[in-house]
């Protein structure tokens, strides 16, 4: 990987706390949705593992899902990594946008 999930273009950043908010941003990343942009999606999570983990994994299921549901490419890459001190981060961009950008 010649570069940091940090340095790609992003269209919204979620700050998340919990699980309610992951649905809730799932949802919102769904009817924006990824194909034809050049720009993905940050998610920030707390540093505490358990509640990192359960975002995580409803983030990343809830999009897949989501875009299953509405029968649009689920080609979606993301990337998880320390974003600072207090957060962890997801980016997620589609393939195709990241293939454009010469990533």
């Amino acid at each position: 990987m010649d570069f940091h999930p940090k340095d790609l273009p992003v269209s919204k950043t979620y700050d998340l706390k919990d699980e309610k908010d992951a649905s809730n941003a799932v949802e919102d990343m769904v009817s924006i949705g990824f194909q034809g942009k050049n720009e993905g999606f940050r998610v920030l999570m707390p540093k505490e593992s358990k509640i990192a983990k359960r975002i995580g994994y409803t983030v990343t299921t809830g999009v897949t899902h989501g875009l299953r549901q509405k029968n649009e490419i689920r080609d979606v890459r993301y990337w998880t990594y320390h974003h600072d001190d207090d957060h962890y981060a997801i980016v997620l961009i589609s393939n195709t946008a990241l293939t454009e950008l010469g990533f």
